[in-house]
């Protein structure tokens, strides 16, 4: 299945890892424009490179990071090595710390077709466009994608444990709460269990779809220009952090949706109207019990409508009429009762296509922050959901569908800065030809 390969990573130099924390950087659509504008201000900031600016966006990038490279503010490490990488948090309202174990590695870009990577949502093709360009450009991985693969058994889990007893460099706190921590791993007969363990896995693309996928548009255009490629070059694979799926510190957070408008200008108690015939519509005294309301339910919302708050549960019978052409396991998915039965049904947004550009609706995942918009008048309504499960992700992407917009939210977000690889030609040799090349 999986095929992965150690890198010989490039990362800040000692001196500057010493303060890594004013260099990583998080993904760019989970923070506010004010915080993205006090990372730009630091001239050495990964966000230079993972999201650079300016008219020639992906020029600029290139020239920073040979900057980077030729004054040795970005190092490589001389061998390669399977990097792991630990993310220490907390719930909010909960005393637990999660850790979440996972480790880097460079994995082969297989199309979609192939089902060894499997997506569960679907992309832009602007935002795929601009991180392909970036990927031809600079030739460097910026940032890793989260990918998911199953193993019950947590044999890796040992290794990674041993590994970051010895850390490389750690986070104090990132923009999310959590504490990061790296470690290396460079003994060749653990790396090759490594790659023995993920040869008969399926990887489940959690987060960083586009960027996924432009490294498959580049991998495509490569391999058209030299159709007698071997397969080996650093430009047929991509960066991912892995982790396990069997783990019960990986956490999917839900993602609220906030009506901006509803069409036509209806009015509140007309939309409260139109969804009585699928749902049951109940009352509630206190909006902060919606998400406790509906806890564990299936198909059952919370709804936030001029001032008033609502429990929605849908009418079990009338769910066979849920007729879009996907599958089974998408229609049984709390958020595709919701797209359908209330955006399509109640508010006629008709299709999936027409709800993925319909500027009505806005997805949030701070559920005070719902309530609040709409009590400022800035949004009609807010629709409270329940997360989507680790088991329904899993049997949605294998049965080969995807689900609506903004289902997932893993938790907590990987950051930047703390691995950069290369996928130059002239990094063949090292990191590829190595003697784990022929380990699985």
């Amino acid at each position: 299945m999986a095929e992965i390969q150690p890198v010989r990573g490039w990362r800040y130099n000692a001196a500057l890892s010493e303060h890594i924390d004013d260099y990583v950087s998080p993904l760019f659509d989970v923070v506010s424009e004010k915080q993205r504008e006090a990372l730009y201000r630091n001239p050495l900031n990964s966000i230079h490179l993972s999201v650079p600016r300016g008219e020639d966006a992906a020029g600029a990038a290139l020239v920073r990071l040979t900057e980077w490279q030729t004054t040795d503010v970005l190092r490589q490490d001389e061998l390669p090595g399977i990097y792991a990488y630990y993310q220490y948090f907390r719930l909010p309202g909960s005393q637990r710390e999660y850790c979440r174990k996972g480790f880097m590695c460079h994995i082969r870009a297989y199309d979609w077709a192939q089902n060894v990577v499997l997506r569960h949502e679907n992309t832009l093709p602007a935002a795929v466009s601009d991180r392909a360009e970036l990927l031809a450009r600079t030739q460097f991985q910026t940032s890793a994608t989260h990918g998911l693969y199953r193993d019950d058994d947590f044999e890796l889990e040992r290794y990674l444990d041993e590994a970051i007893a010895d850390p490389l460099y750690q986070t104090e706190e990132d923009y999310q709460g959590a504490r990061d921590v790296l470690a290396l791993i460079q003994d060749a007969a653990i790396i090759r269990r490594f790659q023995a363990i993920l040869a008969t896995r399926e990887v489940i693309l959690a987060d960083g779809h586009h960027r996924y996928e432009g490294s498959l548009a580049y991998r495509q255009a490569r391999l058209a220009a030299d159709p007698q490629a071997t397969g080996q070059e650093p430009w047929n694979f991509h960066l991912m952090y892995l982790t396990n799926s069997a783990a019960d510190d990986l956490r999917i957070l839900p993602t609220h949706r906030l009506l901006l408008e509803l069409p036509d200008n209806l009015a509140d108690e007309e939309f409260r109207r139109r969804l009585e015939p699928y749902f049951t519509v109940l009352p509630k005294d206190d909006a902060y019990d919606l998400p406790e309301l509906i806890a564990g339910k299936p198909w059952a919302f919370g709804l936030y409508l001029g001032g008033q708050a609502y429990k929605l549960r849908l009418r079990p019978e009338v769910h066979a009429q849920l007729n879009w052409d996907t599958t089974p396991e998408v229609k049984a998915l709390d958020l595709s009762v919701l797209h359908f039965f209330i955006l399509e049904k109640a508010l006629g947004i008709v299709g999936p296509d027409a709800q993925r550009s319909w500027p009505g609706v806005a997805y949030v995942r701070n559920f005070s922050e719902c309530l609040s918009r709409v009590d400022r008048g800035e949004a009609r309504a807010a629709l409270i959901v329940n997360e989507v499960t680790m088991d329904e992700v899993e049997r949605v992407c294998h049965s080969g569908a995807v689900m609506p917009p903004k289902s997932t939210f893993f938790y907590p977000k990987t950051i930047g800065g703390f691995l950069f690889t290369s996928i130059r030609d002239d990094d063949h040799e090292h990191a590829f030809h190595s003697p784990f090349n022929s380990g699985v």
